[in-house]
């Protein structure tokens, strides 16, 4: 089974809906943790957005990196430059990834605007973390 690592700078929304993928696309092949440099709680347009595509993260909690510094991932994978720039060192052999997905906590506008970009940026995840899985873990489920 592969450790999965996503990391982010709040762990708050990319992170967040990235974990709530990996699980989804991965099922059984994967042990997924996400983390930020930062802990700022799980913004609830977040859980709203992924909800809206069948998935629940309601139960997600906002980790901080230092918790899981005695795990050997396989992957570990920032999703911001900010994480990117700020993650420790890991004395494992994990695979590095990065991706510097946009940040739809910064959105402005009115609240349908908001939502729009939340949804926007669950799409780009969404479709990272599908072929993420397909090549590197072996998908269960579809």
């Amino acid at each position: 089974m592969k450790k999965i690592l996503v990391l982010c700078t709040g762990n708050s929304c990319r992170s967040q809906i990235a974990e709530g993928y990996l699980r989804h696309f991965a099922g059984d092949a994967a042990e997924v943790y996400s983390a930020g440099v930062e802990t700022h709680g799980v913004n609830p347009r977040a859980i709203a957005i992924m909800a809206e595509d069948g998935i629940d993260i309601s139960g997600h909690t906002s980790n901080n990196i230092s918790e899981y510094t005695g795990i050997d991932f396989d992957y570990v994978i920032t999703l911001c430059d900010n994480a990117r720039e700020r993650c420790p060192v890991f004395p494992s052999q994990a695979q590095k990834f990065h991706e510097n997905f946009p940040d739809p906590a910064k959105a402005t506008g009115t609240e349908e605007e908001i939502m729009q970009e939340f949804r926007e940026v669950r799409q780009i995840i969404r479709n990272y973390f599908a072929q993420f899985v397909n090549t590197h873990v072996q998908p269960v489920t579809a």
